[in-house]
């Protein structure tokens, strides 16, 4: 039997997140095989370049949907935030997604600091809402794998840094040498649009095929996070989060006003984020 091949990042948490989706469909299609097409991206190569200048959306998923739309692959994984907010192209799309994981931010501090003074990271959202807990914050880039940030902080290239609760949990990280993990909730720092989703992408054509087996609660959540995401144009140059949770709260997070919860209202995503935008006078 011919194996379907999902096209995924080769770093050490994609390929934490592919098998995941393996483990997931196989439960789900008896009989069918799998396995992963590793696809090296833009922003993999690309490590000296700064996410926030260059326009990170699209970065880590422009070659991997290159060998899903020529046929090298039948699927392919993404961190769903990593998603721009509108697809590039309409013979593509999200299938849907696995049962969400754990979405907050981790603070990550080095041993024996209580309050830091530099922070590590490229992200404009999690800078504009750390910055109102610690003030004078200063910020400094940071880029590599997971391990590869804990070990920075852990040298004391920086104080602290923020990493993904999920990405720790699907690594099994529970702790690390020279480092201290401290959550935030939901209400302190707002995630990325899709953060905790794996996103499992396809053709077109292969859509009925493979969007019943996923997470119809993951779905709706993120499509409503993204519907926020498309109509702000939101990306990695702009300070925004957007959260959706099980109990209708929809947590939103913007550089002009800051942090917001609404109730959902269950209108259709876009209805729904067009009158918020227009009611916080960001559309």
């Amino acid at each position: 039997m011919t194996p379907l091949r999902i096209a995924t990042r080769k770093s050490p948490l994609a390929l934490a997140q592919t098998q995941l989706v393996i483990d997931y469909l196989a439960a789900r299609m008896p009989g069918a095989a799998f396995e992963a097409l590793k696809v090296v991206t833009t922003g993999d190569r690309k490590l000296e370049w700064s996410l926030e200048k260059q326009g990170g959306k699209g970065l880590f998923t422009a070659e991997i949907e290159a060998a899903l739309r020529s046929g090298e692959a039948t699927l392919a994984m993404h961190s769903a935030k990593d998603l721009p907010g509108e697809s590039a192209a309409g013979d593509l799309v999200v299938a849907g997604y696995l049962p969400r994981e754990d979405p907050r931010d981790v603070l990550v501090l080095r041993e024996g600091v209580r309050t830091p003074a530099t922070l590590a990271t490229g992200s404009p959202r999690r800078r504009g809402q750390v910055a109102a807990l610690f003030p004078g914050l200063q910020f400094t880039e940071i880029r590599g794998n997971v391990d590869t940030r804990l070990n920075k902080i852990a040298r004391g290239e920086a104080d602290a840094t923020m990493v993904a609760q999920a990405g720790l949990n699907r690594l099994g990280i529970h702790a690390w040498p020279g480092v201290v993990f401290r959550p935030f909730t939901t209400d302190e720092m707002v995630p990325a649009v899709g953060q905790g989703a794996i996103a499992v992408q396809c053709r077109r054509e292969d859509l009925a095929r493979f969007a019943p087996l996923l997470d119809a609660a993951t779905r709706a959540q993120v499509d409503l996070e993204r519907a926020f995401q498309a109509l702000t144009g939101a990306g990695c140059q702009i300070a925004f989060g957007a959260h959706a949770s099980a109990d209708g709260l929809v947590r939103l997070y913007h550089e002009r006003c800051g942090r917001q919860v609404v109730r959902y209202d269950g209108s259709t995503p876009v209805d729904f984020a067009t009158r918020v935008l227009k009611e916080l006078g960001l559309a």
